[in-house]
């Protein structure tokens, strides 16, 4: 709850720093919204891979002003609407905060082309646990990839959130799944996922068992979150006319903003390179983007109409939010920590209000 009229409590960046040294709980002023935005009261913090740059100061995109908090995602109820958003008034939502940030607070506010109705049929924490991941591997498989039944897929980070959900997207395709992850107990949860063949990429060459499951003609897609440490062995397991989906850099972000492909090697590769960068966004915002920055976001159109789908095949069960561990709201420095350090398995959600 908040502490005293018109305040709450929000976890903190105030200096650069690991997780448990740099968060601190803080008491701040509750957030206004402004046109074209909502105020979210937050029930679920999905922890997430790509807050830990806020948290450490790493490579961003943006980088807001000291103090802050970090929290690119919430799920909650709209309590208050500015002007043009008034329509979203008490609904239950998922939701990208406002400069993919601020999430880490009992309230936040949030844009309203990148909220999602998420219906009461699919209860925390699984609720907060689908949208990031789920909306990102379907971008990424069939949006981009264009996966087909009888087709291989190699997921690599095939436990964490957006891998699993790949894994579940993969196998819902028709696809044979390859599941890459680093230790038994994550293999053997992509197992129960779908997945056919899974490697612990600690103690085997996923290269080599590619070869040996794909008859030495490589996988169909490869669905890469790992990025510049398994570069080299990704473009060595891709089939001819295959397709690389580029979804991440966990292994080292640096290389987001830097010369990082060598063309030649991608021409010899014979393959086709795709790319996914989940940011919502509604006219005249998007013409804005591609005129000012030459940059594409992703239309509001097609996360509504994928979101539906996607509610649709959790509520059939066809699809599962994977979930690996909730916490109290005072535990996120240590979230935070166990995800840095690979010790999670799916997503770890934060529970706030019921």
């Amino acid at each position: 709850m908040t502490n005293g009229k018109g305040t709450m409590r929000a976890w903190r960046t105030h200096e650069y720093g690991q997780p448990l040294e740099a968060l601190k709980l803080d008491t701040v002023d509750i957030p206004e919204p402004e046109a074209g935005e909502v105020r979210v009261k937050v029930q679920g913090i999905p922890l997430n891979l790509a807050d830990m740059e806020r948290v450490t100061g790493g490579n961003m995109f943006i980088r807001p002003e000291l103090p802050y908090s970090p929290g690119m995602e919430v799920m909650g109820v709209v309590d208050s609407c500015g002007e043009g958003a008034e329509k979203w008034q008490g609904e239950r939502v998922v939701a990208i905060t406002k400069g993919a940030h601020g999430g880490y607070a009992e309230y936040c506010i949030c844009p309203t082309a990148s909220l999602f109705i998420m219906p009461d049929t699919i209860p925390l924490p699984g609720a907060a646990a689908l949208y990031f991941p789920f909306h990102l591997a379907w971008l990424g498989l069939y949006e981009r990839a264009k996966v087909q039944a009888g087709e291989t897929v190699l997921v690599n980070g095939a436990a964490g959130g957006v891998g699993a959900a790949a894994v579940q997207l993969a196998v819902a395709a028709g696809a044979r799944v390859i599941a890459v992850a680093g230790s038994d107990e994550k293999l053997a949860y992509c197992k129960q996922l779908g997945a056919e063949i899974t490697v612990n990429h600690n103690t085997e060459d996923f290269v080599a068992v590619v070869r040996e499951a794909t008859n030495h003609k490589g996988v169909d897609i490869i669905f890469d979150n790992i990025g510049e440490e398994v570069l080299e062995q990704c473009l060595a397991s891709v089939a001819y006319d295959g397709r690389y989906v580029v979804m991440g850099f966990s292994s080292d972000k640096s290389v987001a903003d830097e010369k990082f492909y060598v063309p030649r090697r991608l021409a010899m590769a014979n393959v086709s390179l795709c790319c996914i960068m989940l940011y919502y966004a509604e006219e005249p915002m998007l013409t804005a983007m591609k005129d000012g920055a030459g940059l594409n976001f992703v239309p509001t159109k097609i996360g509504r109409e994928l979101h539906a789908k996607l509610v649709e095949m959790v509520e059939q069960g066809a699809l599962v939010p994977v979930v690996g561990e909730v916490i109290n709201f005072e535990d996120v420095p240590q979230g935070l920590d166990d995800l840095l350090h690979r010790k999670t398995l799916g997503r770890t959600i934060v529970k706030l209000f019921d």
